[in-house]
């Protein structure tokens, strides 16, 4: 399943979840190398999350950027499915 796929079932799924809030990261000339695909507010949580199709690895800028938000206190995590970020989810 393509990266855009995956993101796209996520993002479906992050809209039916009451008191959640979320953002595409857009890349390109006017995003920020490096940030997770999808920023969300769940809780008073701080979670982002990289998309990856299944045999994707994240960057080493993007993996410097989840240690960052870990370090920080968010939740950060690549994910490749729905089900992985309804666990993360479903957990908080």
């Amino acid at each position: 399943m393509k990266e855009k796929t995956i993101e796209n079932k996520i993002k479906t799924y992050l809209k039916t979840i009451d008191g959640l809030y979320f953002f595409k990261e857009h890349g390109g000339l006017y995003g920020t190398a490096g940030v997770p695909d999808i920023i969300c507010c769940y809780k008073g949580l701080f979670i982002a999350f990289e998309v990856k199709a299944e045999s994707g690895k994240a960057t080493a800028l993007q993996d410097a950027t989840i240690k960052r938000i870990r370090k920080a206190g968010g939740i950060a995590e690549v994910v490749r499915s729905v089900e992985e970020v309804k666990r993360i989810i479903e957990s908080k």
